[in-house]
């Protein structure tokens, strides 16, 4: 594992295999409109968000990960917290079947809506183009009720991130989020890939929920919204 890619995984995952749906310059970078909202910088503790100013409406709010300097003058700090990176530190899971289905653009709304209730993090209306998603859907058919997802967001080199997981709160404690993730855990691994992923440092049941599956802590870095004023 490339420890140096996840110290600053989203600006890696910005520059490298996602940069097609980023935008920015050689100093910052944010997933293009419509994606999650998440800004990096090259050097995380010297941003320059001057350069990132023509990238951004004014009142659009942004995640920033790996830097807790001075707000600067013109952005407004909306939240600021820690959060876990963890990194997979086990061998291939157990498979545990469940019934779930890809996401596509057709289920977009779906999702946003799920994830706005739940709030997972960072989710637009295509973050699920990010990577594979899959959902647990209540019944089949057109107006069928998401129940739970997970997916992948940032890629960088060989790390993919599990991000978006969450479920419904009339469908919780059928442990369908952990299968969700085992599924993707056992497409990452067999594709050669490390997982990891975020979890806010106040969500103490999940982050021990994830130590338990084979996580383990790799950083506690800040993370704030910050708005564009």
């Amino acid at each position: 594992m490339n420890t140096a890619l996840l110290d600053n995984v989203f600006w890696h995952a910005l520059t490298g295999a996602q940069a097609a749906l980023s935008a920015g310059t050689t100093r910052v970078r944010r997933y293009a409109r419509g994606f999650s909202p998440i800004v990096a910088f090259a050097q995380p503790q010297a941003p320059d968000f001057d350069a990132l100013r023509p990238y951004c409406d004014v009142g659009e709010a942004f995640y920033v990960a790996d830097w807790s300097g001075p707000v600067p003058m013109g952005w407004q700090l909306h939240a600021e917290a820690t959060m876990h990176r963890m990194v997979w530190d086990a061998g291939l899971p157990a498979e545990e079947p469940i019934e779930a289905l890809p996401l596509g653009p057709e289920h977009a709304a779906q999702a946003l809506q799920l994830a706005t209730l739940t709030k997972p993090g960072p989710f637009a209306l295509r973050t699920i183009e990010l990577g594979r998603y899959w959902g647990v859907f209540e019944s089949e058919g057109e107006g069928a009720r998401l129940m739970a997802m997970a997916g992948e967001r940032a890629h960088a080199g060989t790390l993919r991130e599990i991000s978006g997981v969450c479920t419904h709160p009339d469908f919780q404690g059928r442990g369908l989020a952990r299968r969700l993730m085992l599924k993707l855990l056992r497409e990452e691994l067999q594709r050669g890939e490390t997982p990891f992923l975020h979890v806010m440092r106040s969500n103490a049941a999940a982050h021990g929920l994830y130590l338990r599956m084979g996580f383990r802590d790799h950083a506690e870095p800040v993370v704030r919204v910050l708005a564009n004023q």
